[in-house]
């Protein structure tokens, strides 16, 4: 049984194919290393996800490939065509019908994600729109909202610093509530791999 079956979490990843994946690590590891980094994070999300029973879950893939064999039994959708905004956007629209009345996206990027966290998220979606789970890079590791505001998705500088500052402009613009969970990191630069080497419980070996 899940905690929150009327919520979806929504993992947004690319299948682990090298010299597509973690592109800027590799001048510091190498096409494979990087891959081999992607790999560990997306093994690591999703044994935790399935593991803590919070939601349904859905891998929505960046693009055609294969994934481990954890994630044979999830909810599979390749994201549409179009910059990430317009794809999360088509996720969000296609899952907020119906009974789901909570949607989370996350990423395989942040290895310090807790189930105390998702479920904060979850709590903080009992009264506001939108929930944001800041990254110390300018960016953010989780959005949930229980509605969709199709403004959350429009007019971001993505990937660079400004994606979090711009997404709380447009909720502003479009009048609705949020709420801030405290921040986290993310593995996306070659100086995150050395606090992401020394977490404990690292169960997939990095080789690089």
């Amino acid at each position: 049984m899940f905690t929150h079956p009327d919520a979806r979490i929504l993992l947004f990843a690319k299948p682990p194919l090298p010299g597509r994946v973690k592109t800027r690590l590799i001048p510091a590891v190498g096409e494979d290393g990087a891959c081999s980094v992607h790999t560990s994070l997306l093994r690591r999300v999703g044994l935790q996800l399935v593991q803590w029973q919070l939601a349904p879950l859905q891998l929505w893939a960046g693009m055609k490939g294969p994934f481990p064999a954890l994630f044979d039994r999830w909810s599979y959708q390749l994201q549409c065509e179009g910059n990430l905004g317009e794809r999360m956007a088509h996720a969000a629209r296609m899952n907020l019908v119906g009974e789901t009345q909570k949607v989370l996206f996350l990423g395989s990027d942040c290895p310090v994600l807790t189930r105390e966290y998702l479920e904060s998220a979850m709590a903080a979606l009992e009264t506001s729109d939108v929930v944001l789970g800041p990254a110390e890079d300018g960016g953010y590791v989780l959005l949930g909202m229980r509605r969709f505001i199709p403004a959350v998705f429009e007019r971001i500088d993505w990937g660079t610093d400004q994606v979090l500052e711009q997404t709380r402009s447009r909720l502003q613009e479009a009048k609705a509530s949020w709420q801030a969970l405290d921040t986290l990191w993310d593995v996306d630069r070659p100086e995150d791999l050395t606090r992401y080497r020394a977490l404990p419980g690292l169960n997939h070996a990095v080789t690089y």
